[in-house]
């Protein structure tokens, strides 16, 4: 009988899932620098080869200028929650979230596509963060560094890693450690 050592096992059942399941971004406001369009254009044409990817940009408030920051939270805060399944994975990019280096962070969203079975939802905020609604419904928080970023600029760096991610798990000439 043939034996299949349990790291192949393993990788077939990541390509089942990962055929099956779906990753979302999700931002508030829309991608308008044509350059940083560009990146997350290319890496989102990248990340369809891997998993059934998707990006969703919630319109920006309307008359904001006269919200406090807390409203706006808020107001986002409900408009985030709408486009979020019941079952969703919800991973919110967030200052204080865990931090990872790239292969880390392949090994997370692998372990994550093969044992859940749920999509996964990454969300990027507003310019103030996220409500305490979204906190409190989200299953986890994740950085990408310790610097800020602009909120159109962290789309396509998140976009990037994740395609590194996939070829960090499919063992393709990417990623140089």
């Amino acid at each position: 009988m043939l034996q299949i050592p349990s790291h192949v096992t393993i990788f077939v059942d990541f390509v089942k899932a990962s055929d099956q399941m779906k990753m979302m971004l999700l931002t508030v406001g829309k991608t308008d620098v044509k350059w940083v369009r560009d990146g997350l254009d290319l890496y989102v044409g990248r990340l369809v080869h891997y998993i059934k990817f998707s990006i969703r940009e919630i319109p920006e408030l309307k008359n904001a200028s006269s919200l406090t920051k807390e409203q706006i939270k808020e107001k986002e805060g409900e408009l985030i929650l709408k486009n979020i399944g019941t079952s969703d994975d919800v991973i919110l990019l967030d200052e204080h979230g865990k931090d990872y280096r790239s292969i880390e962070f392949a090994k997370y969203l692998e372990e994550k596509i093969s044992s859940s079975g749920k999509d996964i939802v990454f969300v990027i905020g507003g310019a103030y963060g996220f409500s305490n609604t979204v906190y409190e419904r989200s299953n986890g928080k994740l950085s990408l560094s310790k610097m800020t970023f602009s909120h159109q600029m962290v789309r396509t760096i998140f976009a990037e890693q994740l395609y590194r991610a996939f070829t960090i798990m499919k063992g393709e000439p990417y990623h140089h450690e």
